[in-house]
């Protein structure tokens, strides 16, 4: 757990494999982190919001939860940020997140192998639904019933999961054999028994999230080759996503607060 007093000037933060580490400024990250291929990257690939908290899941690495400084930690202003950290260990480190929902209420992020860029013969990760809580320092699994339908070892490989703006779950399921094959379904509820709607790979693209430019007047200038991906309010503060990218690829990733009242 970490305290993030926020002010008038941002406070940045780099992804490392020992987690968050705070930075002077950005310049600082320019040149910190070789460019790989995104799946095997360092980055901030999910934020979702549940009450007053954000989840957020950090590709190769685990979970980040933040919150408003709402019990008064001594020495810490209540507008400021608490901010919890749940590694996932040589597990995380070894796979691609593919997805992030709450499940029974329970953050719950998906891996997956992901070898578009390199070819590898490593099986799909067994349990592959991950979540936490905040009663342990550890993440656990969690098992979500729709998943279960296409076992690990059978060579099932989920890696997409979502929830989408018109309230439906979509996934993907790869078949990972001599006979490879891809299955789009959409369902109402992943505590099912049955897989949903097979859909096709237009109505499945055309439900994602799409990319916007993300701009506001108090988000720094950042160097060039780096991009906001994010933008949430925390409390009175703001907090920002980035990332150094160049075609497929990241280098440094990390995000920053700044106190907006």
């Amino acid at each position: 757990m970490a305290v993030l007093q926020t002010g008038e000037y941002p406070l940045w933060f780099l992804l490392t494999e020992e987690g968050p580490v705070h930075i002077e400024s950005i310049e600082d990250a320019v040149y910190s982190m070789p460019l790989v291929p995104w799946p095997y990257a360092l980055h901030i690939r999910f934020i979702e919001k549940n009450e007053d908290a954000f989840f957020l899941v950090v590709n190769r690495d685990g979970f980040l939860k933040l919150l408003p400084n709402t019990e008064k930690i001594s020495g810490a202003d209540q507008s400021d940020i608490v901010m919890y950290r749940f590694s996932g260990g040589e597990f995380f480190k070894s796979y691609t997140a593919g997805g992030f929902v709450f499940y029974e209420n329970q953050p719950a992020a998906v891996l997956y192998t992901d070898n578009r860029f390199i070819d590898t013969a490593e099986k799909p990760p067994s349990p592959r639904t991950w979540t936490f809580n905040m009663n342990s320092n550890s993440i656990f699994p969690i098992n979500i019933p729709v998943l279960q339908l296409f076992p690990e070892d059978e060579d099932w490989d989920i890696d997409t999961l979502r929830l989408a703006a018109d309230g439906f779950y979509y996934y993907r399921a790869v078949k990972k054999n001599s006979n490879p094959a891809s299955f789009m379904y959409r369902t109402d509820t992943l505590g099912n028994s049955s897989k949903g709607t097979e859909i096709s790979i237009d109505t499945f693209y055309n439900t994602a999230p799409r990319s916007t430019r993300i701009n506001h007047p108090l988000l720094p200038v950042l160097p060039e080759g780096f991009v906001y991906t994010g933008l949430e309010m925390i409390g009175g503060n703001l907090f920002a996503s980035w990332e150094e990218q160049t075609d497929y690829s990241i280098g440094a990733a990390g995000f920053l607060v700044i106190k907006l009242y």
